[in-house]
């Protein structure tokens, strides 16, 4: 076990934002997470946050998956005090971090996320992982499910994803996963990329446009300056911001803002 006090940390906030989908409640302020083929149990008591791993696999893998070094605190002092619209989105959504997922996991999930709520692509994320998913044991003999590869969705068929219901983004996740496969796309190189070059080369991705391209570098590239545009988003800025959001205010972080507003509008009603 690995404890440790963190401000500007809400687990439930961060489970529950849309920018994963593999948190599994357990209780309380208490998640089973699975993310780059391991298994994690954690929970959270005021700042206190425990992680069921060794200290050393807290190091070298979770500390950089919550963005655990960046200080969240900054970030929201910088919002303008009379932007009472963005000060509403960080007193009800200030514990969320960044996560930096998978870069694989995360075009597939966002992909998924089109025309979509997020119940339901959890559903879709989680049978996924459990038809297609390499099949693993945690340290209490249980089983999970990794998230599968390029290399196994490219060699499934429609019929093989029929079940679990992806209805028209099946036959984009498959087309996807075929040019990552072959190298058409190469996820490492993208890796490397400025937020620019790599939003237009997950564009080539078949199913991934403007909004989902944005999704993926915010949530798997850390590219903290995309600010994707969604329907409720949308409907934020034409209420709140008619003449534009205040980008240049908030460069650098402009997505950690994007998630405060996004998880607020999720919340508010």
């Amino acid at each position: 076990m690995t404890e440790r006090t963190i401000p500007d940390f809400d687990l439930d906030q961060i489970a529950r934002s849309g920018q994963c989908f593999r948190f599994r409640p357990l209780g309380e302020r208490h998640y089973a997470l699975v993310a780059g083929g391991r298994y994690l149990e954690v929970s959270q008591q005021e700042q206190t946050v425990r992680f069921d791993c060794p200290e050393d696999e807290f190091e070298a893998v979770w500390r950089l998956y919550f963005d655990l070094d960046a200080d969240y605190g900054r970030y929201k002092s910088a919002v303008a005090k009379r932007d009472k619209y963005l000060q509403s989105a960080v007193a009800a959504a200030g514990g969320l971090r960044i996560l930096r997922q998978e870069l694989w996991e995360t075009i597939v999930c966002f992909i998924i996320s089109q025309q979509n709520n997020i119940a339901r692509i959890t559903k879709c994320v989680e049978n996924l992982c459990l038809l297609f998913g390499e099949t693993c044991y945690n340290k209490s003999k249980q089983v999970y499910n990794v998230f599968p590869s390029a290399e196994r969705l490219a060699a499934c068929t429609a019929d093989e994803l029929a079940s679990i219901r992806l209805g028209y983004r099946a036959k984009y996740i498959l087309a996807a996963a075929r040019q990552v496969a072959s190298g058409e796309v190469d996820l490492d190189a993208v890796r490397r990329m400025d937020y620019a070059h790599a939003k237009a080369e997950l564009m080539r991705l078949t199913g991934v446009g403007v909004k989902v391209a944005e999704c993926i570098c915010l949530f798997a590239l850390h590219h903290i300056d995309a600010f994707p545009i969604d329907t409720h988003i949308r409907q934020m800025l034409d209420a709140h911001y008619p003449k534009g959001f205040p980008l240049r205010r908030y460069r650098g972080f402009a997505g950690v803002m994007q998630q405060y507003a996004f998880y607020y509008e999720l919340v508010k009603d």
